[in-house]
């Protein structure tokens, strides 16, 4: 699939916040893991901070994931069947996943939207909602990136009969 200058400059700033994420993750659990050990005590926002980074790497790296379809797959059936009907089969199971990705962003950006009227604190003085929008913006992306990915599958198949 051909990437506009838009998407590429986009894939860059998802590629930038991916490996942020993963080194501020990273380097707060040290630091926690020193501190321990020399000090005997940690930040107290640290464990819950860590916890949040790896839901975020998780869900950017998800979304990274799907951009060129790489995300995990099950091929069992896939590995049985012509070119063509595995095209149709990855459509189906793209179009079947994408559904499941956008209803999952629509009912956990319900769930954000009351946190925030809850305004109940993650840690320190972040609010939770704060640190629980990353779910329905990478459910989102990943639901239109899989339609995208299924409607290149289909008319590939069409294109191969």
């Amino acid at each position: 699939m051909k990437a506009f200058p838009i998407t590429k400059w986009l894939y860059r700033v998802e590629d930038f916040i991916l490996i942020f994420l993963l080194f501020t993750m990273i380097s707060m659990a040290v630091l926690q893991i020193v501190l321990r050990n020399t000090i005997g005590a940690g930040i107290v926002w640290g464990d819950t901070l860590v916890r949040i980074l790896v839901l975020w790497t998780g869900l950017v790296g998800a979304m990274a994931a799907t951009r060129q379809n790489n995300h995990i797959n099950i091929n069992i059936v896939t590995r049985y069947l012509s070119k063509k009907n595995t095209l149709l089969v990855n459509g189906i199971t793209l179009s079947f996943t994408a559904l499941v990705c956008l209803v999952t962003a629509w009912y956990s950006l319900a769930f954000v939207r009351m946190e925030f009227e809850f305004s109940t604190p993650a840690f320190a003085s972040v609010p939770g909602w704060a640190c629980q929008s990353v779910i329905p913006v990478a459910f989102l992306v990943i639901g239109l990136r899989c339609l995208g990915l299924a409607v290149t599958s289909f008319q590939r198949y069409r294109k191969s009969s």
